[in-house]
């Protein structure tokens, strides 16, 4: 009985602890993205060895301008223990993406793809590539497997509002 509470309680508060979503459990495919001024790239054979977390976003998103804030808190409280990178897609360009990053006073990463590398995350194909949702964020551990992705939505709030994430992120770290 108390088993079946705690799973209860567990489900209720979105308790994502250990779940992996339905893109999880897999190498996670290689990239090497711009910055939107095309200054740097990031390759993601940089980050071997480290936690990582990438977030497929839109910056005329309402709950990707809630994780990003929640990404900077992770920022602020793990440091150089993880990387974090913000990955956008066309229609977002230069300018759209530079409003956003001086707005919401963003430091982490931004890197601009053109769609290939968000395909290979969603393993998309040309007639769901069109059915991407953002925010969506992908977790991957310090061997480069992808351990865990969230889709933004109701049941899945608590890690784009930090809790959850931290929970994961300190999961990956140990």
């Amino acid at each position: 009985m108390l088993r079946t509470a705690f799973c209860l309680l567990a489900a209720a508060t979105g308790v994502l602890l250990g779940a992996s979503g339905e893109l999880s459990d897999r190498r996670a495919p290689g990239f090497a993205l711009p910055d939107p001024a095309y200054e740097r790239y990031y390759d993601l054979q940089d980050y071997a060895g480290k936690v990582v977390l990438i977030d497929i976003m839109s910056t005329r998103c309402p709950h990707c301008l809630l994780t990003s804030t929640t990404l900077e808190e992770v920022k602020a409280r793990y440091g150089d223990k993880i990387a974090i990178l913000e990955v956008v897609l066309p229609p977002d360009n230069q300018e759209t993406i530079s409003k956003f990053i001086e707005t919401n006073h963003v430091t982490v990463p931004v890197v601009c793809d053109m769609g290939q590398m968000t395909a290979s995350y969603f393993k998309a194909t040309p007639a769901t590539m069109q059915h991407i949702d953002v925010p969506h964020l992908f977790l991957i551990d310090k061997s480069g497997i992808i351990r865990n992705d969230f889709g933004y939505d109701e049941t899945t709030r608590r890690v784009f509002e930090g809790a959850g994430l931290f929970a994961e992120i300190d999961r990956l770290l140990k």
